[in-house]
């Protein structure tokens, strides 16, 4: 098991500098570099005075040479302004530049300075990833036991008219999208002229003219029933589907092995059939789809924060990219990448341990 460990941690550290290099070299391409210097200089000024900003700023030099500085194992560029002042990747504001270090880079837990919202990128990132996570964390709460239940429901009866009901809701859930069902939600339950709320009210059954909110704006501030319960079931409802599908198939797969048979022949009652010795082996397979659904989370969280209007990681997302803001990018991927590579090591790790016969290969 130690020597497991080692060849996937190994990996990890070597996937995520090759990712990291990747999505480096992406956010730093030429055009892209172009707008940096047009957004600090003007956007009026020639391609000479382009070419002149970039190198004066340490964007000329080769790329290994910015990507490590950015890393945090090559030392700072410096220069100096046209002030004579001195400057440099290293040099902030308000700092002397003698006491400048030389290495400043992400390893060093400098993650630079977003040019949108004029603040360190690790700070924004802390706080809008806390706000994320609190989503994420209800997301699972809702999703993993309704998906579990209603695979299991569905693959202890493989061909029952339960069977084919569960079925067709978690096919109808997952193929329909996060931006499909977030619309949907906010007419059914969050508008006060259409849908069920206006019912709702005529009837006396709830006090405002909205069941919901139809945003989770104010949720940053407290989370309350009204204003968190659609994003976490807009988010919830494609990942359902997807997990009792693979958990339906895995449980019915089992149900048909040679040792369930034996058990029934046994005598054993189908439930003890079905908690004792399918349920353990039936869940190998969804523990991985679930631990999956980490990294697909993120990707789920940029839609619907922006349709809900959360400031979580998946709007800070979207802002960065829409405003040309290159250091808030680059640290959003450095953390999705983060988060795919361990929920992979954990996933791995996690399906060796139910699976004997993983860990002793």
């Amino acid at each position: 098991m130690t020597g497991f460990l080692l060849r996937r941690l190994a990996l990890l550290v070597l996937t995520a500098f090759c990712l990291t290099m990747v999505v480096f070299y992406l956010t730093n391409l030429p055009p892209q570099l172009e707008k940096i210097a047009k957004f600090e200089a003007g956007a009026r000024i020639s391609d000479d005075e382009v070419t002149s900003w970039l190198n004066n700023h340490g964007y000329g030099r080769p790329f290994l040479a910015r990507y490590g500085e950015w890393l945090g194992v090559v030392p700072g560029w410096t220069g100096t302004d046209t002030q004579g002042g001195a400057m440099g990747y290293c040099i902030k504001k308000d700092v002397d530049p003698a006491n400048a270090p030389r290495y400043c880079g992400v390893l060093q837990g400098d993650w630079g300075y977003s040019s949108v919202f004029k603040q360190p990128v690790s700070s924004i990132l802390s706080t809008r990833l806390g706000l994320t996570g609190i989503l994420m964390f209800w997301v699972m709460v809702v999703m993993v036991p309704t998906s579990l239940l209603m695979g299991v429901l569905a693959g202890m009866r493989e061909g029952s008219r339960l069977d084919r009901t569960l079925s067709t809701v978690a096919i109808t859930t997952t193929s329909t999208p996060e931006y499909v069902s977030g619309v949907v939600l906010i007419v059914l339950f969050a508008s006060s002229t259409v849908g069920l709320s206006p019912h709702l009210f005529d009837w006396g059954w709830i006090s405002e003219r909205t069941l919901f909110k139809g945003s989770a704006s104010s949720a940053m501030d407290g989370i309350t029933f009204q204003n968190f319960t659609l994003p976490v079931i807009t988010i919830a409802l494609y990942g359902i589907g997807y997990i009792a599908r693979m958990t339906r198939a895995s449980m019915a797969e089992v149900m048909t092995a040679q040792y369930i048979r034996t058990a029934r022949l046994k005598g054993l009652s189908f439930r003890e059939v079905v908690m004792r010795h399918a349920l353990r082996n039936a869940l190998i397979a969804p523990f991985t789809v679930i631990m999956l659904q980490f990294p697909w989370l993120l990707n789920g969280v940029v839609i619907t924060e922006t349709l809900f209007n959360y400031k979580g990681f998946g709007w800070t997302l979207v802002q960065a990219a829409g405003n040309n803001d290159v250091p808030l990018l680059l640290g959003c991927s450095v953390v999705a990448v983060f988060v795919v590579l361990v929920t992979q090591l954990l996933s791995d790790v996690g399906y060796a341990f139910l699976n004997p016969r993983i860990r002793i290969g």
